[in-house]
């Protein structure tokens, strides 16, 4: 190992980047590495298999250890790349940034058009984020994401169309860096940090569930029936419903943490300003906790996580309170 060049691991966890066809991820770590020649000249790199799934088909033990085995190689390694499905890969990240904290720079990247596709853009991807997780520059920024030459912050990212080769959106704050020919770039950087979770196992069950004009009361009857330990809500405005379901709402967060997001997708939910029944103040007082700046899919992410820890309600207001 020539002692003058970083270490990379290079893990991979299915997705279309692993793809040669429409049957199923086929691609393992060592053949992502070996149409690559070009990672040579940046590190010593190692692969490792973990999973091969379409990132759909990731449940939260899956996402646990993906953050697992990406601690264990950030502690042998100068850098650590997973390669991923774009389909689920915000929730991957964010995981991945509650779950594993470190120095060591761990960057996921995937790719939105197969190996067998014309201008197929995996290669490419993975090569910027192994650029990135070689850089010096990336250490203590967190996990990051590296698609299509930026460099997005895991908080942050999000998949913001369905097949176009740009798909993944930081708005409204854009992309943190950039990747230029060899060249990595940093132009901002995270303010706040975010608590660090972590699996206790299990998968505990938490829906979401999306709210406009109105909010019938027979799906809230329907989703209080049903055997779940957590809700999460993605509701219009800074984190509105209508009337009529606030009593039902405030009677199931007596029982499960029911989190309240908003579904704009910028900003957060507010705390003080709108008061009228299903506003957030009333909300809050019957007992919902507000995501902050999360979205609905992290939060779920989040309470699912301190669902599998056996958290209690009290544990889980207070934890939602630092996003």
């Amino acid at each position: 190992m020539n002692p003058s060049r970083p270490r990379l691991v290079i893990l991979a966890a299915g997705g279309t980047i692993a793809m040669s066809d429409a049957a199923a991820p086929r691609l393992d770590a060592s053949a992502l590495a070996a149409a690559l020649p070009q990672l040579g000249a940046i590190a010593e790199i190692e692969t490792r298999d973990l999973l091969a799934k379409p990132s759909a088909s990731l449940t939260l033990e899956d996402l646990a250890l993906i953050a697992a085995r990406a601690l264990d190689a950030a502690a042998e390694a100068d850098g650590v790349v997973v390669t991923h499905g774009t389909d689920t890969l915000e929730e991957t990240a964010f995981a991945l940034a509650l779950l594993a904290q470190t120095d060591t720079p761990i960057v996921l990247t995937a790719a939105m058009r197969r190996a067998d596709q014309p201008g197929a853009d995996g290669p490419a991807n993975l090569l910027a984020a192994a650029r990135v997780a070689a850089s010096k520059a990336a250490r203590g920024k967190g996990v990051l994401v590296v698609m299509d030459d930026e460099i997005h912050a895991a908080p942050l990212i999000r998949k913001t169309h369905s097949f176009r080769a740009h798909a993944f959106s930081s708005a409204p704050f854009g992309p943190i860096g950039y990747v230029a020919e060899d060249r990595v770039r940093f132009a901002l950087q995270s303010a706040g940090s975010l608590p660090r979770l972590a699996y206790g196992g299990g998968a505990p069950i938490v829906p979401i569930l999306e709210a406009g004009p109105g909010f019938e009361r027979e799906i809230l009857a329907a989703v209080a029936a049903a055997a779940i330990d957590g809700l999460v809500l993605s509701l219009p405005g800074a984190g509105h419903v209508g009337a009529e379901a606030a009593p039902d709402l405030g009677r199931l967060a007596a029982r499960i943490p029911v989190v309240f997001a908003s579904r704009t997708g910028a900003g957060e939910t507010l705390r003080a300003s709108y008061g009228y029944p299903g506003g957030e103040i009333d909300l809050i007082a019957r007992g919902l906790i507000p995501a902050q700046s999360l979205d609905a899919r992290k939060a779920r992410i989040a309470l699912q996580l301190l669902l599998s820890e056996h958290a209690d309600i009290a544990l889980v207001r207070k934890t939602f309170a630092l996003f």
